[in-house]
């Protein structure tokens, strides 16, 4: 199983996730064009990309879908209180209906041998979801794409225990979004319990997931204006390895997306 980040950042989100026969895009929050050189750029198809899986209705995660739908007429996975939301409210313009199916939160299906779990969190849109993903094969390998997570349920951390690799939030530093330009209104959105998760609490909610197999970790989603990629890894590190569980960084692959482009293909 492999999973690629073909940009994760507040602008624009897009994650490639592939096993040997499946591959699917979780979000299409920048261009037409972008996701097409991202795709050239891990040497696959737009064409053969078997469904398109939406977390959320805000920008930066459908920008680019209406176009991207146009051009390749691919099968869209969403809530139907998300579906509904594009269709009839977001800015996608016209689009076949038909492409869209609707799923269930915390009910998996599969798109041929990969299992896809929607997973409830806690976001200020329609009926926002994280996904989890099961190779059904010996392999038996999983991984997820957690953003947008706002506050860490109960729930949440014991649907995502023994994972592979994950690509998860680590949006801000508190420090930077407090004193930063934000409007207050914008910075209580950010750091509330529908918001997005700082680097502590990212580094807080993989000490409750992680394990001996969680070996490959990709913080995404990093605010433009209230992050550096050097400080979340750094603050994340530091989280990991003073909580008091056997594990360190050391021993694990933990890197950073990239805001803009392709990065972070991860194996597993």
């Amino acid at each position: 199983m492999k999973l690629s980040s073909v940009s994760s950042g507040s602008k624009g989100n897009c994650i490639l996730v592939e096993n040997k026969d499946t591959t699917v895009l979780v979000d299409v929050g920048i261009s037409k064009k972008k996701v097409e050189e991202g795709l050239s750029y891990f040497q696959q198809n737009p064409a053969d990309i078997d469904g398109i899986l939406i977390t959320h209705e805000h920008s930066d995660h459908i920008r680019g879908l209406g176009v991207f739908l146009r051009k390749y007429q691919i099968p869209v996975y969403a809530t139907e209180k998300t579906i509904d939301y594009i269709l009839h409210q977001a800015d996608v313009g016209k689009v076949d209906t038909d492409l869209f199916f609707p799923i269930e939160k915390n009910k998996s299906f599969y798109l041929k041998t990969l299992k896809i779990s929607p997973l409830e969190i806690s976001h200020d849109a329609v009926d926002p979801v994280c996904y989890r993903f099961d190779e059904d094969s010996a392999a038996n390998k999983s991984c997820a794409i957690a953003t947008d997570l706002g506050e860490i349920t109960d729930e949440l951390t014991h649907s995502l225990q023994e994972l592979d690799g994950i690509l998860v939030e680590s949006n801000h530093d508190v420090r930077m979004l407090q004193m930063g330009p934000y409007p207050y209104n914008l910075k209580q959105r950010i750091w509330g319990n529908k918001g997005h998760l700082s680097n502590e609490a990212c580094g807080n909610f993989i000490n409750q997931i992680i394990s001996q197999r969680l070996k490959k970790i990709v913080l995404g989603h990093l605010s433009q204006e209230n992050n550096y990629p050097e400080l979340a890894f750094q603050a994340v590190r530091n989280e990991i390895n003073f909580a008091e569980h056997p594990f360190h960084t050391d021993d694990i692959d933990l890197k950073v997306a990239s805001r803009t482009g392709p990065s972070c293909n991860m194996e597993f």
